[in-house]
């Protein structure tokens, strides 16, 4: 570490330490001096996050003081260091000097399961068919995060199966990585005290809770019970000031429960910090495309959510509609790829399509791959940022870079063809371009003019 990036650790240490003597009195006195430093940089920027301190109206107001309030103070610390100087400051940059020196995606983030196991048995759940028996060793996750950090990457986020079924090694990986933010969907259901009190110690782990909505949806899909102990989790985790979220996928069925105010005030309540909208994808040969929201509902989730972005104090992420703020797709390593629990590096987590495992590959050889250098080229996908997707909203594009390099399904019980995937998104494609188009146009010219040119590479 350089000595400019270990004094601005420092100096980021030293701002929390005098944060918390007078967090009201200083968080105002380190934003003016934030202000003077980097007004002209980030006018903009600066001027929502003052509002926010600033401002009592502003939903922000209230979560910057649940963070600085209901947050374990180290914690909170660690997170940030490791976040905005490690994988911001010092990731950041060396991810662009590869990407173009090699003419390929380096990734932000790396996605990976530790195992294909799980302790439930969820319905229509695509990870369960990978079957129960798949798991990445201690040793190879281990390689994972190092081969990262060669490339930049501090971001680490745990899918499954169910990761927490390793809670052993996740907290180990979490001490031997302690320069890293460890992110994990999870169901929840494997939070106990004594993880809780894990996590408390080793302070870079940060769970997303998968929730389907109330009680009856939740337990209806996930099991009997299964609705109780999240929320028994949620407690332990809140007790703790402990740093946690939410992850919701909507359907045809359950959009409107998920994206109701009543919803994001139960989680408000619980003291989550952010919630993670997916939207259904009809993945795996058993998939149900009934499930597939028609383009009113999807529109109606996008509305939804962004009025109660604009009120309530939850940090809400939107995978699908939210595609703007990334430039579109960002899978194939362009901000994230996915390494499942057989090693196989896919391009994203919905799409089990590869031409390369961490066995026979290094990850710079895979992100180096065909499939990977198709999607490199091939990004973004579409101009329309309503329309990211080369499976959902594009599936020809899907169906080419397929064909072209001769990836394979990754799924090892039931192979799925690309031609079947895709076949079950091309309704439901040419039935959202029009409402795409109509959204698009919504936008200002200048703001589609500044995603396409500085966003989408």
């Amino acid at each position: 570490m350089s000595v400019s990036t270990t004094m601005k650790k420092f100096g980021l240490e030293q701002a929390f330490n005098y944060l918390y003597k007078d967090p009201e009195k200083n968080m105002r006195k380190l934003f003016s001096w934030a202000e003077k430093y980097a007004g002209k940089m980030y006018p903009n920027q600066l001027a929502q996050v003052k509002d926010a301190i600033e401002n009592p109206e502003n939903p922000y107001y209230r979560y910057i003081r649940h963070l600085i309030g209901d947050v374990d103070q180290e914690v909170l610390k660690t997170v940030a260091v490791n976040f905005f100087i490690n994988e911001n400051m010092i990731g950041w940059p060396k991810q662009q000097e590869l990407k173009e020196k090699y003419n390929c995606n380096i990734p932000w983030t790396i996605l990976l399961d530790p195992t294909s196991a799980c302790n439930l048995h969820c319905t229509g759940c695509w990870a369960a068919e990978y079957g129960n028996k798949l798991n990445l060793s201690f040793d190879e996750i281990d390689d994972i995060i190092r081969q990262g950090k060669d490339m930049g990457v501090y971001m680490y986020i745990y899918t499954g199966g169910e990761p927490l079924v390793r809670k052993a090694d996740i907290i180990r990986l979490c001490e031997k990585h302690d320069d890293c933010v460890f992110l994990c969907f999870t169901n929840g259901t494997l939070i106990d005290e004594a993880f809780a009190d894990d996590m408390l110690r080793v302070k870079n782990f940060v769970p997303a809770i998968s929730l389907e909505g109330f009680q009856e949806p939740t337990d209806s899909r996930r099991g009997q019970g299964v609705f109780d102990k999240v929320i028994r989790a949620m407690d332990i985790l809140r007790e703790r000031k402990l740093i946690y979220g939410i992850s919701s996928c909507y359907t045809s069925v359950n959009y409107e429960s998920i994206t109701s105010e009543e919803y994001f005030d139960m989680l408000i309540e619980k003291g989550a910090y952010f919630i993670w909208y997916f939207h259904y994808m009809p993945v795996g040969n058993d998939a149900a495309p009934e499930l597939l929201p028609n383009p009113e509902q999807r529109e109606a989730v996008y509305r939804r959510l962004r009025d109660l972005r604009g009120r309530k104090p939850l940090f809400t992420m939107d995978f699908q509609n939210d595609a703007e703020y990334v430039g579109g797709c960002i899978a194939g390593g362009r901000r994230y790829f996915h390494i499942n629990a057989n090693g196989d590096m896919d391009p994203c987590v919905f799409i089990h399509y590869s031409d390369s495992n961490i066995r026979e590959k290094t990850i710079l050889e895979g992100l180096r791959s065909p499939l990977f250098q198709a999607y490199h080229d091939g990004q973004p996908f579409n101009d329309n940022m309503f329309q990211p997707c080369p499976m959902l909203e594009n599936p020809h594009k899907l169906r080419g870079m397929i064909e072209k390099t001769g990836a394979k399904s990754t799924d090892l019980q039931s192979p799925e063809s690309a031609e079947h995937l895709c076949g079950k998104c091309d309704h439901y494609a040419e039935c959202w371009q029009g409402k795409a188009e109509q959204l698009w146009d919504e936008i200002p010219e200048e703001r589609k003019a500044y995603v396409l040119e500085h966003n989408t590479k």
